[in-house]
């Protein structure tokens, strides 16, 4: 028993080097965490092991994710365990797991996981030994839960956002459940209303080895009466900020140049602590770090954004010049009915002292149009924002209704083609103002982020501009990861044709 690892002895930061295969799985588990979660990654790590010896090849997994950066960097962790018990990557087609990682900010949203599901089966029906989990925001709404067990039985494992760090606990109830008398897999549903728990130090497979994103915090106590998110992500819990710069000073160690703070507000971030610590001053801590180039975050609540933030950011040589501030309405009148708590002169005041602060900054937005009670007027005011702030782009979205949220049941639904009408007039104007504001830039150069080989012509590389603008140039591949000097030639509305300049 000398070889064996007993894991309820090792301490949390050195976990990421245990050997998963000399770890004592013939014991209880541990209790505290994340130490529990390798106790579990060892015992899969067995069955899977077993499985692909069986089968006679490698295990495969494909996670689809859906939703914002929180979901993006959400995947990244399970597909860090997923790795560690030997799961390789593989399209859905081959793959032996198959994970959606679900969002519902929007109906459609919701639309597009049920349709996945109806190809999965399938997948399934041909090949019976594959399985399928479905995670996420959408999974904490009790009727989709309900839905599910009904319309979608041979889904194996579902769980919510409260409990993704005990994934590898749950893939191993999912990989050992009981099988009925036709020999399918019993569904394993673990869904946890709320939780306080903060737990990180667990496995990430990150998309890009040059940059990623770091949740800072979780939850969200603004409860915008259209939104779901609060609902589903729970209350606000902040990460302590030496923990958080404690994995931003590992991953410049492995290499990253360029990170993302992660929030559903961050302007909110560090109320909830015993010791209390604002969004700049984390920021100022974040800026120490040796190795990181740049810092972005999201998202920013206007009511929450104060003047010792803007001056971080005007000071900082890191922080990118790029704010993501969501507008969502032009119209006190709505604003008010959102629970926005804030009007639309105090939104104008705000993106004013902004820009006189920062005069590089780029300013990016959201807008919902068709909001219960909205007139064509309503609509009007917003527009009187887009053109007095000169947004440099603007996320536009028709009302969605989601079921639970206070604003479902207001009266006076605006029907589809009033806001439809309003929404297209709306988005000419968003598309004019940022095209104007980004080909003001038309001939300087810019430091760009080489993030990989355009998509659509091998012989371009896209790159990313400290305002989070795209510049597409022919280059090698071997600058990938790199910061390069560019020449913006041509602008092409919300992206760039342009050339290397020479160091």
């Amino acid at each position: 028993m000398d070889f064996y690892v007993d894991i309820k002895n090792i301490e949390t930061e050195e976990l990421k080097h245990v050997d998963l295969d000399r770890v004592n799985v013939n014991c209880s588990p541990p209790v505290f965490e994340p130490q529990r979660q390798y106790y579990f990654m060892a015992k899969c790590r067995q069955i899977v092991k077993s499985e692909g010896e069986r089968l006679g090849r490698p295990l495969y997994a494909c996670i689809h994710t859906f939703g914002c950066q929180m979901n993006a960097r959400d995947s990244e962790k399970l597909s860090g365990i997923l790795h560690e018990v030997g799961y390789g990557t593989a399209g859905e087609e081959e793959a032996d797991f198959v994970i959606y990682n679900t969002c519902t900010v929007r109906d459609n949203a919701n639309q597009r996981v049920y349709g996945r599901l109806g190809v999965v089966n399938g997948c399934k029906r041909r090949n019976p030994h594959i399985r399928i989990a479905l995670c996420g925001c959408m999974m904490q709404e009790p009727s989709v839960v309900e839905k599910i067990k009904k319309s979608y039985p041979f889904v194996d494992l579902v769980f919510g956002t409260h409990n993704i760090y005990t994934f590898a606990e749950l893939l191993y109830r999912c990989l050992t459940a009981e099988r009925d008398a036709a020999g399918h897999a019993r569904m394993v549903t673990d869904i946890w209303q709320e939780t306080d728990a903060v737990v990180e130090d667990l496995p990430a497979e990150r998309k890009y080895p040059f940059k990623s994103g770091i949740n800072i915090m979780y939850g969200c106590n603004n409860f915008c009466s259209y939104c779901i998110v609060p609902y589903v992500r729970g209350r606000e819990r902040s990460r302590e900020p030496a923990d958080i710069v404690r994995e931003i000073t590992e991953l410049a160690a492995d290499g990253v140049t360029e990170i993302m703070l992660l929030g559903q507000n961050v302007n909110s971030y560090g109320k909830n602590l015993g010791r209390p610590v604002s969004f700049a001053q984390l920021l100022r801590e974040v800026e120490r770090v040796e190795g990181i180039r740049r810092i972005r975050f999201m998202t920013s609540h206007p009511k929450d954004l104060s003047d010792e933030l803007i001056a971080v950011m005007a000071d900082s040589h890191k922080i990118c010049r790029h704010l993501h501030l969501p507008l969502q309405s032009g119209s006190t009148r709505i604003l008010q009915a959102m629970n926005r708590r804030y009007t639309k002169e105090q939104y104008l005041t705000l993106a004013e002292k902004i820009r006189r602060a920062i005069p590089d900054i780029s300013v990016t937005t959201d807008i919902i149009v068709g909001f219960p009670g909205e007139t064509p007027a309503d609509v009007d005011e917003t527009i009187d924002v887009v053109r007095r702030v000169g947004f440099d782009n603007a996320f536009t979205f028709l009302y969605s209704k989601r079921t639970g949220t206070p604003a479902a049941a207001m009266e006076n639904q605006v029907p589809e083609d009033v806001a439809k009408r309003g929404f297209d007039k709306l988005l000419q104007v968003v598309q004019d103002t940022a095209r104007a504001r980004a080909a003001g830039r038309e001939g300087q150069s810019a430091e760009a982020l080489v993030e990989e080989v355009n998509s659509h012509d091998d012989r371009l590389l896209t790159g990313r501009l400290s305002n989070n603008m795209l510049v597409h140039f022919p280059g090698s591949p071997d600058l990938i990861g790199q910061y390069v000097n560019v020449r913006l030639e041509t602008c092409r509305g919300f992206y760039y044709m342009g050339q290397i300049l020479e160091k």
